[in-house]
């Protein structure tokens, strides 16, 4: 089964305590340092379009893309009601291509880990300078090698009321992925069902980004540590990187 086929039902139950509106404020504390104030943004692997309603919200043009297309239907049901309605568009981000440029793209819980091949992940970066506008700016996260490294062996448990999920996590130094097997149970009516699916992760460094991102012709590049203004330290568990297109400081 493939990742998140029949999680994407119950993907908002299960990461309820993910702070969305404060990575979106962390986007826009990167966006003042920089004298920005885009007018349109795509958001990368959008998921559930819970970043794209955020900046659909404060007024901007929002694109979302993702690869999978029962993510994309609650996308489309969470945005529904808005007046700025994002525009919800199924691809990979190695093939991203979109009709108009645009002054901000983003990609939030790491999200480009998920690309586990590193040609791949380069060519989506690739893929992400062409779409946008000069002097526009890409801002991501990614997990850093030494969490993914920790999650071997690890054991998760999610659930409410009507989802039960197991994660299981292990990775592998040679391949340099790490796979989540996970047992979902959900509730439909009375009777409760089961379904599998394997997530991976590639345990990208900040030094193979940081080239993919010059390979691919950004500039101005910088690392910060988990939605701070400074660099990361040591340990740290997530990273944001921006890098600005067709500008040099």
């Amino acid at each position: 089964m493939g990742a998140y086929e029949n999680l994407a039902v119950s993907y908002d139950r299960l990461t309820n305590d993910v702070d969305y509106e404060a990575t979106v404020a962390f986007y826009y504390e990167i966006l003042k340092g920089e004298g920005l104030s885009p007018r349109t943004a795509v958001d990368l692997a959008c998921g559930t379009g819970s970043v794209s309603v955020i900046l659909a919200k404060k007024g901007l043009r929002v694109t979302g893309v993702d690869m999978s297309e029962e993510m994309l239907t609650v996308a489309q049901q969470k945005a529904a009601q808005l007046e700025n309605m994002p525009r919800f568009v199924c691809q990979r981000l190695e093939k991203l291509w979109l009709p108009r440029g645009v002054d901000m793209a983003v990609c939030a819980l790491d999200s480009l880990d998920y690309i586990t091949e590193p040609e791949d992940c380069a060519r989506a970066i690739r893929r992400v300078y062409k779409a946008l506008n000069p002097g526009g700016i890409f801002i991501f996260d990614v997990n850093t090698p030494e969490k993914l490294q920790a999650m071997d062996g690890q054991i998760f448990l999610d659930e409410d009321d009507d989802v039960y999920c197991v994660w299981r996590g292990e990775f592998d130094r040679e391949t340099n992925i790490c796979s989540y097997g996970m047992d979902l149970f959900q509730r439909r009516g009375t009777v409760w069902t089961r379904s599998f699916e394997e997530h991976r992760e590639y345990a990208y460094s900040r030094e193979q980004l940081e080239a993919y991102l010059k390979d691919a012709g950004f500039s101005y590049i910088r690392v910060y540590g988990d939605r701070r203004l400074e660099p990361p330290k040591a340990g740290e568990q997530r990273i944001y990187i921006k890098a600005r297109k067709g500008i040099r400081k």
